[in-house]
Parts: structure tokens; sequence; C-alpha cells
């Protein structure tokens, strides 16, 4: 099922509110379609960039972080458009999907892998997952990594045994109700809390994260998805299993990724997995330093594509 490009994802209340430089807006009025895919008997969102030359465009796929959405990658993905068909889901119990009784890290594999074809990514596409949704990629990769061309994980912490023992992850347990759209917006927050000098990016983000209910405006996510079962799978070893080409890039400052905890990642991979460290960026990295971001993504995808070739 496949929806006409929305007129409204950026305007009315979703239209940015900040002074933002002319790169921000430009990819927000870059060309998308806003679509729906089924997945074991829930509607999946995936918003889709096609490329300049439709039909011949090698595939990347934007997951996004727990409690986020497909919007989160909007001013990122139309810089790949030139070289990629790109596309950004809403992973079940987030965003504009459906929700699910339970969740598991092999239903949002199989989430992503319906995406991957439903919007013409394929063949060997690359996958890009912050966050929890690096989780999930890492899970992906290791189900299906032989169908993929490389997995890139953005700040997502796999810590040494040690470490993994201490780590409480955060709960919620209800969601807040608000009288407003604008005083929900005006609450949203970042987690793990952060400054982020980029407000307009931020701003804009928290629009998308805000739905109507009879009892008023609250965030789009089912709290179930950020219950503490989320991390019980043994996802070191899902990245160990990873059956593709694989990188890390982290946050300089960043809240969860140290350098140790890198290297110690790096150590699971492989020698052949790049590790990029992005400076001044924090956890939230694609928000903290877009552009930085994206020129170290493009460089690295582009390394794996010539090495293809060579």
């Amino acid at each position: 099922m496949t929806l006409a490009s929305d007129p409204t994802v950026s305007t009315g209340r979703f239209a940015p509110t900040l002074p933002a430089p002319s790169w921000f807006h430009w990819a927000l009025t870059y060309p998308l379609t806003s679509n729906f895919v089924e997945v074991e008997a829930c509607p999946i969102h995936y918003l889709r960039w096609p490329g300049p030359r439709e039909g011949q465009k090698r595939g990347l796929l934007f997951v996004h972080g727990g409690g986020a959405h497909a919007n989160w990658w909007r001013f990122i993905a139309p810089f790949f458009t030139q070289d990629f068909t790109v596309a950004a889901l809403d992973l079940s119990g987030m965003g504009d999907s459906g929700h699910r009784e339970q969740y598991s890290a092999a239903q949002r594999a199989n989430e992503m892998r319906a995406v991957i074809d439903a919007a013409g990514l394929g063949p060997n596409p690359f996958v890009v997952g912050h966050s929890f949704g690096g989780f999930m990629t890492m899970r992906f990769g290791a189900d299906y990594g032989d169908e993929i061309g490389g997995a890139v994980i953005v700040d997502s912490p796999i810590r040494r045994p040690e470490e993994r023992d201490k780590f409480k992850p955060p709960t919620a347990s209800r969601l807040h109700v608000y009288d407003s759209f604008e005083t929900a917006a005006q609450r949203f927050r970042l987690l793990p809390a952060q400054h982020c000098i980029n407000d307009f990016i931020v701003d804009f983000v928290a629009r998308h994260s805000i739905k109507e209910t009879n009892d008023g405006w609250t965030w789009k996510f089912d709290v179930g998805v950020l219950s503490s079962r989320r991390f019980g799978e043994p996802f070191h070893e899902h990245l160990q299993k990873v059956r593709c080409r694989a990188a890390l890039i982290f946050g300089q400052n960043s809240a969860l990724v140290s350098r140790d905890t890198a290297a110690y990642m790096s150590e699971l991979m492989g020698p052949q997995a790049p590790i990029v460290e992005i400076p001044e960026a924090q956890h939230h990295v694609m928000l903290d330093q877009p552009l930085a971001f994206i020129t170290a993504l493009r460089a690295l995808i582009d390394s794996w594509v010539r090495a293809e070739v060579a």
C-alpha cells in the first residue's frame, strides 16, 4: 500500500519554526513519498527519496533510534540521492507505524527487509542504523547480511562484558499528555539528555514526534518499545556474526560510546571494519554535526563501492 507524497510533511504545524541554514531547507523540500508495507500483520511506514535515475540506483536504508522515527533522517537522506534510492522506516511501535503486543529484534529485522523490498532498494543495499536502530542493524546483519552491501552502526554501544553487566537501560512507564501541540513540542527532550546547538533540527524532529489522542497531545511511540526487554538480546554476538562489511561511526563526546567502547566493538567486528569518530558530536551524531556525518558516511560507503569494482 503506497500513499502519494504528503504535502503537509513540512508545512503547517510540521514546518520549521526556527532560523535554519539553506541546506536544511533544501533537504526538507526534496521530493519524497510516504508509504506503508504490512509486516507480520503490522503496517510499517517508510519515507522514500527517489534518485534522479529511478530504477538505476542502488539502495540505502536509514534506521532510527529508540522512540524516534523516519523524519530524523529527513535532512540527511537527500544528500545521498545522487547515488542511491533512499528510504527511512518507522520501526513498529514508533513513528507512524502500527503497534504490536510484543516487540523483538527478529521482527524488526524482518520489517527492515520488507521495506528494502517494497522501496526497491535491492540488490545489495547499504543499511545505516543509529542508536537503537544500530542494534537492529546488528541483528539484521547477522540474519540477512549476505543480502546487503554493508552495515553502518551509528553510536550504538556494545560494552565490554564487565560494563555490560552493570548497565541499566532507561525505561518509560507512561506517556505524558499535553493540552496542545505547541506545549508538547516545547517539552520534547533528547534521550540521553544533551544540549544540541542545532535547535532548528531538534524543533523539527519534535514536531514530527507528536500525535493527537482523545485526551490531548502525546508522543507517537508505544511506551512498550522502551521497556528494558529491548536490550535483552546478545547484541554483542549479533555484531560478531554480521555477514557483511560493517563500520562504526560515533560521536567524540558521546555519552554512550567512548573510545574504549569503540575499540571493543572494533575487536568484535574485526580489523577491516572502519571506526570513524565525528569531532564535537554527542550521541545524536546527525543532529549535532549533520554535515560532518554526511561527509563521513558518504566517504565510507564510497570506499566500499569502489572496493567492489577494484
